[in-house]
């Protein structure tokens, strides 16, 4: 073929490339929207926010919310209560996925199958919410730590997730040569199969970790005393205080609860969603990876 000679795409592929191009573009309006306005929003003087004026740009640029934020007792315990609860909740998945995935992506394990089949059940029944409570109640963990972590210590998904890595990109010939050379289960584990799941713990850590931080409803359930509440119920209580000052309007000292609420509720939203953000470009490039490994092969 000549090399001057253009080859032109179809008139329907041209048409299909547009339609993708504007569904793109309302979906990023749409998802960096709300984004921006929380930012501007916890930028701009309260009573403009309430009234409606702040749109795209900050109105009244100030910082009141942010120095609230930084002298606010409350806060500051829930920021550190969700640091704890997250490391040490992600630590305990990482270990028990890893600890469930690796053995049932063996194919000398002794009734895989059937041990895959109950866990897959797993994902589509469950006791249920009272039954769960009163577990962790008899369990003695209502009000600690361990009930936010211990009941959700696995996934099933990330186990299926990993156990198909395993499976895929660890062949099967090297831990065969390993053992031959009188390699032990654990010192397999440990010094062959962890070194070449880097992709996959990354994404698993990203994955429980993202969990953790947002979770409020479990701790909502278990947890009783305020000094161990999670960022994310001291963020409720924020709303609720806001909600409850837009009801009673006429009581001045519920309009300045309001204006207060209204001025740290979208710094904090920012403030609670950083460490996250941070996160994310660090493990970003293992993120196709790792979800794709777990559609090819259940």
């Amino acid at each position: 073929m000549p090399k001057d000679v253009i080859i032109k795409a179809p008139p329907d592929d041209k048409r299909f490339d547009v339609i993708v191009y504007l569904l793109a573009a309302v979906i990023i309006i749409l998802v960096l929207y709300p984004l921006l306005f929380v930012v501007s929003a916890s930028f701009s003087d309260p009573a403009r926010v309430l009234n409606g004026e702040v749109w795209l740009l900050p109105k009244g640029v100030t910082l009141e919310a942010y120095s609230n934020i930084l002298h606010n007792d409350k806060i500051w315990t829930g920021y550190r209560n969700t640091l704890i609860y997250t490391v040490v909740g992600t630590s305990v998945n990482i270990m028990m996925t890893l600890l469930a995935a690796y053995p049932l992506s063996r194919p000398d394990l002794p009734g895989r199958k059937l041990l895959m089949l109950i866990v897959t059940l797993t994902m589509f029944f469950s006791g249920g919410l009272i039954p769960s409570y009163l577990l962790v109640k008899n369990l003695g963990m209502v009000d600690t730590m361990w009930a936010l972590i211990i009941p959700g210590a696995i996934s099933t998904y990330n186990l299926i997730v990993m156990r198909t890595y395993f499976e895929s990109s660890i062949p099967w010939e090297l831990q065969e040569a390993a053992h031959i050379d009188g390699c032990s289960n654990w010192r397999l584990l440990i010094t062959i199969i962890l070194p070449l799941s880097k992709p996959i713990i990354a994404v698993m850590v990203l994955f429980y970790a993202v969990g953790h931080w947002n979770s409020f409803f479990n701790a909502l359930i278990y947890i009783r005393s305020e000094d161990r509440y999670p960022l994310q119920l001291v963020l409720r209580e924020i709303l609720m205080i806001s909600q409850a000052a837009s009801v009673d309007g006429g009581n001045v000292g519920l309009e300045d609860k309001i204006l207060l609420s209204e001025s740290i509720k979208y710094a904090v939203i920012i403030v609670s969603s950083l460490p996250v953000l941070l996160m994310y470009p660090f493990v970003q490039k293992h993120f196709v990876k790792g979800v794709m490994i777990g559609s090819i092969k259940g």
